[in-house]
């Protein structure tokens, strides 16, 4: 078990029944999709040809700038809004499907970007799951 989990479990409240290992493993999920992102954009700044990536350099961070929020986001229960979160799930979700997207037009070319269209469908596997968790 990841911290996410050992934090979820010490919370001293209810959380409202949503299943505390499925919202781990999308903090989780959300948190390594973001560093995957942001090194394989940096990774693509190191390509020869990085004007063909620029598309790809701009999806990742942006992907990580949400998934991380999302992490941020999903770990906080106190005064918890279920209408932002969910919100901010499908958000989550959507960026990690343009970046699998996106990177895997590349995979075939640079490993980075196979890794991160990986870690993409992963996180957003894992946002949806928790979407349905909460109802």
């Amino acid at each position: 078990m990841g911290h996410a989990g050992v934090m979820l479990n010490t919370y001293p409240a209810d959380l409202g029944g949503v299943d505390r290992q499925v919202l781990a493993n999308c903090i989780e999920a959300c948190f390594d999709c973001a560093q995957t992102c942001t090194a394989c954009a940096d990774a693509c700044l190191s390509e020869h040809a990085v004007a063909e990536l620029v598309r790809c350099v701009r999806t990742n961070l942006d992907c990580a700038d949400i998934c991380a929020t999302t992490g941020r986001v999903l770990s906080r229960h106190t005064g918890y809004d279920a209408n932002l979160t969910r919100a901010q799930l499908e958000a989550c979700a959507q960026a990690c499907r343009s970046c699998g997207d996106e990177c895997g037009l590349h995979a075939h070319m640079h490993e980075h970007c196979r890794v991160c269209a990986e870690a993409c469908r992963r996180c957003a596997q894992s946002c949806n799951e928790l979407l349905a968790a909460l109802g």
